[in-house]
């Protein structure tokens, strides 16, 4: 598939970030109703904080250099899994939701062959509502495998919770034993998910580097009888400010004994004090611990889902 004549394709710059958060947002309203990203979002993307290199970002704009498009690449370490990511915006980027989709499989392709890998599997995200995006990523040969939700809820009232023998303490900025074994929790407890990827510690200290923001007293660590039991990593605030759990982590002998209810509620405290209204989330519907059952527990709901699309893309 071909851009329309008119339209280029170009990379993005630090000048770009105003109009891609602004295409994103754009894109947000059209499918949700309200806009759910924000600048640290698109700051966060074109860091390549997953280690994407910058030049699998593109930009399609119109004759005048407005943006209407913007598609990327995604993969963490490298690995055999890569992210697609296409925007556009509603009304007038849906021409190119095609070429870009065959520009990111042309590249994911590459990338493998560079890797020295026969095949890398590629997913995108896309909401229900994304009828034109949806329809073009099954044109271009994906199809779902899962489903997560979007999980919401108030900061008032802070849900009442008891974790006898749970401590649960910010972790400690710059103590690199504590970042270590931060890391290490959150390694052992998403092995039995379907969709990890190992990442040893010194890629993770460099990731976690690139971030464009971190508050770091949103970091929690749930200690009992001394050892470290979970941890919670928290996010910026998004487009309207609220709190976000980016990943909670409970290790296994330390499951069922209210570690991550005392994490989420220490969580929930630190995001309302700041003057946050809601917290929100992402939940993997199929994870075998069923986290959805425990954030409705702490007064959390779905506010929409969101649709994981699939191909494999041969070198």
């Amino acid at each position: 598939m071909e851009l329309p004549a008119d339209w280029t394709l170009t990379r993005p710059a630090d000048a770009d970030v105003a109009a891609l958060t602004a295409l994103v947002r754009a894109s947000d309203v059209a499918a949700l109703g309200y806009p759910d990203s924000g600048e640290d979002d698109v700051v966060e993307a074109l860091a390549g904080t997953h280690t994407t290199p910058a030049r699998d970002h593109w930009l399609v704009r119109d004759p005048a250099g407005a943006v209407l498009g913007w598609a990327y690449l995604d993969s963490r370490q490298g690995g055999a899994r890569e992210t697609a990511e296409v925007f556009v915006l509603p009304g007038r980027g849906e021409p190119a939701i095609g070429p870009l989709l065959d520009l990111l499989l042309r590249r994911a392709g590459e990338r493998a062959a560079a890797a020295g890998r026969p095949a890398t599997t590629l997913r995108a995200w896309a909401i229900p509502t994304e009828a034109a995006y949806l329809a073009g990523l099954r044109e271009a040969g994906f199809a779902e495998v899962k489903r997560y939700a979007r999980m919401r809820g108030p900061l008032d009232p802070l849900p009442a919770v008891s974790a006898p023998g749970v401590a649960v303490r910010p972790v400690r900025e710059g103590d690199e034993a504590d970042l270590r074994e931060f890391q290490a929790v959150l390694d052992e407890a998403f092995r039995d998910t379907e969709d990890y990827e190992p990442e040893s510690y010194g890629d993770w200290r460099r990731r976690i580097a690139a971030l464009p923001r971190i508050d770091w007293d949103e970091w929690l660590v749930a200690e009992c009888g001394g050892a470290v039991a979970g941890v919670l990593q928290s996010a910026p605030p998004g487009a309207d400010a609220e709190g976000w759990v980016r990943n909670l982590a409970v290790r296994g002998p330390y499951r069922g004994r209210g570690v991550a209810k005392a994490l989420l509620a220490a969580a929930f405290a630190v995001y309302a004090a700041k003057g946050r209204t809601h917290v929100g989330l992402g939940v993997d519907l199929t994870n075998p611990t069923e986290p959805y059952r425990l954030y409705r527990a702490v007064g959390m709901s779905p506010a929409y889902e969101a649709v994981a699309m699939q191909r494999e893309v041969s070198t």
